[in-house]
């Protein structure tokens, strides 16, 4: 016998149930829970129909089964314990056109019910063709004990997210790929669930998005910088990009590091390039993730001339940098109106040049170098031959807003002697430090570590 599985919507269909015993009660719940219009014709009905009667949850006629109580139906169950009835509701329904299920009589069927397991609209229907109802039973328990029991509001999550992504990602492979992705992943009440962003967040597979992946703490990360790191298929990161920020990536999304480790660069910018350019050719979402902000000494241009000159899309997504997050950490300001009306960013190298501009120029100016180097002394002495006062406060900061972050202060007269830090390291310079931390400017002026 060969059977075709369906599942069938009976909300508001009439169905016709003849007998009202031991063995239709059996039938009547699974039935009622369809939202089915239930009639139920018998000379006489158990207690618990007669109250289902009266609660109007379905119609009793109290009276034996005739042919015309099949008009409008669209099933039919014969569940008496009388086969010649059964038989009789059978021959009936084939001449109305009606589906039949004679319970536990194969010849006067056109359909079996299964033996369900239930996890909210997750259904799994178990058939022997009724040649052996128990065995289905037995299946059933056996494969209820290994489902989870929360897989009905799960699959509910699911199916929102489902028309969520049919509304706003484009009919293709990469919105198929991503429904099977998404029947994967766990999904939890919050806004913030990994498997929402990467639902909610349309990533163009034809463009690259350069982010800042800030100082270093997952929580000063932009809004938009963490559903792209969730959704992305392809991540390229600096080495200075924590564990912690790359652990939001998706389970399966490549993850592969571009940048210097232990000050040697293991992938060349062209060979950088040429991996964003052959990802998000092959169709990926590509994230190239920078610590701090990307156009901040990120070499970002160079990045978005080579993308630009293949006709690849960038989009980039600002990041907190360094700078930012290391006066935050030492409660400092980088201007105040008396003492700093700018700021000036360099970089160690450029710190040193012989091209730095006088002090006259910068004397009310706060001074941050990035990545100044372990050595401090060649720089100290650079800015005072250029006139810079001995007492001028200095901090070095690293690895600012991570749990293991370090704090040396300093003035320019010590700064020399100051002991290395781990990378990435910033160097603040300027009057303004004194003034926004002056609780602390006994320990600074004697080049303490915090």
């Amino acid at each position: 016998m060969s059977l075709l599985p369906i599942f069938l919507k009976l909300d508001g269909r009439r169905c016709l149930l003849v007998g009202a015993g031991a063995v239709a009660l059996d039938k009547i719940g699974s039935l009622l829970s369809t939202g089915l219009q239930l009639q139920v014709v018998a000379p006489d009905a158990r207690p618990e129909i007669r109250q289902l009667a009266s609660e109007n949850k379905l119609v009793w006629v109290q009276r034996a089964f005739e042919s015309s109580d099949l008009e409008g139906m669209f099933l039919v169950i014969a569940a008496t314990d009388r086969p010649e009835v059964n038989e009789s509701v059978y021959r009936a329904a084939m001449e109305w056109g009606v589906l039949c299920n004679s319970v536990d009589d194969i010849p006067n069927c056109d359909f079996f019910f299964g033996s369900v397991i239930r996890r909210g609209d997750l259904q799994v229907a178990i058939s022997t063709s009724g040649a052996s109802p128990a065995v289905a039973q037995r299946l059933r328990h056996e494969i209820d004990e290994q489902l989870p029991s929360d897989l009905g509001p799960w699959l509910e999550h699911l199916g929102q997210l489902r028309r969520e992504v049919l509304e706003t990602h484009p009919c293709g492979e990469a919105r198929r790929l991503l429904l099977h992705e998404l029947a994967t992943r766990q999904i939890c009440e919050s806004e913030s669930c990994p498997t929402k962003l990467r639902a909610r967040v349309p990533l163009s597979r034809g463009t690259v998005y350069l982010v800042g992946a800030g100082p270093g703490d997952p929580d000063l990360l932009t809004v938009k910088a963490t559903r792209l790191i969730q959704a992305a298929d392809v991540i390229l990161h600096d080495d200075l990009v924590p564990q912690a920020i790359l652990g939001l990536a998706r389970p399966g999304a490549e993850i592969v590091n571009v940048g210097k480790r232990c000050g040697v660069k293991t992938v060349t910018q062209d060979e950088i390039n040429a991996l964003m350019i052959e990802h998000v050719r092959a169709a990926r979402a590509v994230v190239r993730l920078k610590s701090g902000d990307p156009l901040l000494f990120g070499r970002a241009a160079e990045e978005i001339a080579a993308l630009t000159a293949a006709d690849v899309p960038v989009e980039i997504v600002p990041g907190i940098t360094a700078a930012f997050a290391s006066a935050a950490t030492l409660g400092c300001s980088l201007t105040s109106r008396a003492s700093a009306s700018r700021v000036v960013f360099s970089t160690g190298h450029h710190a040193q040049s012989a091209n730095e501009p006088a002090l006259p120029e910068l004397e009310d100016a706060t001074r941050v170098v990035y990545m100044p180097g372990r050595d401090l002394r060649l720089l100290a002495e650079e800015w005072l031959q250029q006139g810079l006062p001995p007492d001028l406060p200095c901090a070095v900061v690293s690895r600012a807003t991570q749990p293991d972050q370090e704090i040396r202060w300093a003035t320019l007269a010590t700064l020399g002697h100051t002991e290395p830090t781990q990378a990435p390291s910033l160097l603040l310079a300027g009057w303004c430090i004194r003034e926004s931390a002056a609780a602390v400017t006994d320990r600074y002026a004697a080049g303490a570590t915090a």
